[in-house]
């Protein structure tokens, strides 16, 4: 990372330093202090640039400008970076129809929006007796979601639960499949 130098740097005094201009041209090799004497007539400062190489690269620029710069650069990655989030439906073997189809509902709402869904199913008690019956819920809930995700981790049971991740289905196109079929059914 560049960093702002001083003339009482002591690790480059009597040190040979490449010079790039503001505009990034080259004005060759020179000593340190003669660097930083250009920098300070042209009233801007002397940063260093790449320290691995040798000699060391330094750049004659305005230092606070180059700060902001990058804080602005990188904020606009951040907000272009794709943030997935894993939203989690918990459920129970013994749930009722309504309220399983509810869940399945708020499920399929999260995978449209581009998050992972994990599907949590729940045993207490002596329901572990009887882990077929959660081992079928989570098959339908896995089938009711296949429509609009794929699975990214298929249902294991560890401890007192059945754990299963639903990942949402690659975009490609953003949904010309499906407008170009409706436009053949048209003109037959």
């Amino acid at each position: 990372m560049a960093r702002q130098l001083k003339s009482g740097d002591r690790t480059y005094r009597g040190k040979t330093v490449r010079l790039l201009s503001e505009t990034n041209d080259q004005l060759g090799l020179m000593s340190f202090e003669e660097a930083l004497n250009r920098a300070s007539a042209a009233g801007l400062d002397l940063v260093e640039m790449a320290t691995k190489v040798e000699p060391p690269v330094c750049k004659i620029m305005d230092f606070g400008k180059f700060q902001y710069q990058e804080s602005r650069r990188q904020r606009e990655a951040k907000k272009k970076k794709v943030q997935s989030k894993v939203k989690e439906v918990k459920l129970h073997p013994n749930i009722d129809d309504n309220d399983l189809s509810i869940k399945i509902r708020h499920g399929i709402e999260f995978l449209q929006k581009g998050d992972k869904v994990k599907i949590m199913v729940t045993f207490r008690g002596r329901e572990m007796a009887h882990t077929e019956l959660g081992d079928d819920l989570m098959k339908r809930v896995m089938d009711a979601f296949s429509e609009v995700g794929v699975i990214d981790s298929p249902p294991k049971l560890m401890g007192r639960n059945i754990i299963g991740i639903v990942a949402p289905k690659p975009q490609s196109g953003k949904g010309g499949g499906s407008r170009g079929a409706s436009e053949e059914e048209s003109k037959d």
